[in-house]
């Protein structure tokens, strides 16, 4: 498949990748093209920003996540109908599971795909250095194929020509624009980054300021050029993903399967592949809000409650007495429930903000969750402990951590859900999660296209519910 393609790169975090890639899909969409917009890694947040921009869903692609193998084949499927994909990178572009390993980076996923990279590059306290810096990152690893730079931050027109002339002159790569230093570009932010745009703010006219300023100073002709400079996009080798949609989950049924699925300001932390597949497997989503439904969704059969904020929207979910109450019924009622993150957070007792407020919760779980300075960030390889509705005993998955709370005062009795196998910074194992009669809670998020069967156990133990 010939697909015209670009990643956008930087050395490091906070270079300006979010504000450009969103800007460029704005305007590529301006001129009447559809852009499929992807981004490397397993950040949430990014994704809904490129999602506005587009008019699309944003997808993920990790290749320490899912399978490397898989990766091409995904990309493919998610572009298929557009002109061409956009990728924001993660991180710095070598930034990967570890320092002697770049697995998951936006390196690798270059490297996977045979995509083009464009490097970001925050200039505003430098000149003649951006070229050894640009230089750099294009000879450390001779398999990319780095194509060109954009310039962020630059102090004015003159300081881009500057940096322009330095990087053009000694690195022989095209300076294809760039973002004069402005604060009303600057997007808020909190301890997980950028505010997703599921909150209340002024998304869209930023995106609209951002892209006015893209269209101005950045060369879309040459960017479209380097795009479709790119080669065909090689062959997945991944086994058929469609093999685990074929069981029994997704016989035809005389009544709907439906997952309810959480959806709103305070959760809103959920891989798209992971909806695809349950829907593939044979569910119907029904989506709902915790924060101002009063009820599950009519026929419910299983639940899936996401990651999120629920920190920061504390006091109203407090306050939905109804579905509070919903969730406790239907988890009384044997109903599956698997939360992940945020979805964890809501199912114990009680939330305590960062300000030391406490406030109740459903009460599923006994303990609290707290916020806390410390960010636990990292991939991680899980292993159940047990058979339930949704895992073998002793299954392995791929998974990622990123939050900034704590369950505190969990008994020493309430079962685990898995174990946290050893890495370079953990060398021993630890215990995680819970797994309390149908109901699965972890910290880590998964990502199922790295195991579908995931999906269709889903799927079967919600049928299985409903017909009950």
């Amino acid at each position: 498949m010939h697909l015209p393609r670009l990643l956008l790169a930087a050395p490091m975090s906070g270079s300006g990748k979010t504000t450009l890639t969103a800007g460029i899909i704005a305007a590529l969409v301006g001129r009447g093209l559809r852009v499929a917009p992807f981004k490397a890694g397993p950040d949430y947040i990014d994704p809904s920003y490129h999602s506005l921009a587009a008019g699309q869903p944003c997808h993920n692609l990790d290749a320490w996540l899912v399978p490397p193998q898989a990766i091409p084949g995904m990309l493919a499927r998610r572009a298929a109908a557009s002109d061409l994909a956009l990728i924001e990178g993660v991180m710095g572009l070598f930034d990967g599971y570890a320092g002697d390993d770049d697995s998951g980076s936006s390196a690798h996923l270059a490297r996977l795909t045979h995509t083009p990279v464009v490097l970001v590059l925050d200039a505003r306290a430098m000149a003649r250095t951006a070229a050894a810096l640009v230089a750099g990152l294009r000879d450390f690893d001779p398999r990319l194929h780095v194509a060109g730079v954009l310039l962020n931050q630059v102090g004015s027109p003159r300081h881009a020509a500057l940096v322009t002339q330095a990087i053009e002159g000694h690195c022989k790569l095209p300076v294809l624009g760039f973002l004069q230093r402005d604060e009303s570009l600057c997007l808020p932010e909190r301890h997980l980054g950028l505010i997703p745009t599921a909150e209340p703010g002024r998304w869209q006219s930023w995106l609209q300021a951002v892209r006015e300023r893209v269209e101005a100073n950045v060369d879309l002709e040459r960017l479209l050029t380097i795009a479709r400079s790119a080669p065909p996009l090689p062959t997945s080798h991944a086994p058929d993903e469609q093999r685990f949609t074929q069981s029994p989950a997704a016989r035809p049924s005389r009544q709907p399967t439906i997952i309810a699925v959480a959806r709103d300001e305070a959760f809103s932390f959920r891989y798209d592949d992971n909806l695809d597949l349950l829907r593939e497997a044979g569910a119907e989503l029904a989506f709902f809000s915790p924060l101002h439904d009063t009820a599950l969704p009519p026929g419910t059969g299983a639940v899936y409650l996401c990651g999120g904020f629920p920190e920061l929207y504390a006091a109203q979910l407090s306050a939905n007495a109804g579905m509070l109450a919903a969730l406790r019924a239907a988890s009384a009622g044997g109903t599956p429930i698997y939360a992940e993150c945020g979805g964890l957070m809501y199912l114990t007792e009680a939330l305590v903000d960062g300000e030391g407020r406490r406030f109740a919760m459903c009460g599923l779980l006994p303990g609290h969750s707290r916020m806390t300075p410390r960010l636990t960030l990292g991939y991680r390889t899980v292993q159940a402990q047990a058979a339930s509705w949704l895992w073998q005993a002793g299954e392995t998955v791929r998974g990622h951590e990123f939050h900034y709370s704590v369950w505190e005062e969990r008994p020493p009795t309430l079962p685990w859900l898995y174990q946290l196998q050893p890495d370079a910074l953990r060398p021993e194992p630890r215990m995680e999660g819970a797994q309390q009669g149908t109901m699965l809670a972890s910290y880590v998020h998964l990502h199922w296209r790295s195991m579908p069967e995931l999906a269709s156990r889903f799927v079967a133990a919600a049928r299985i519910m409903r017909e009950r």
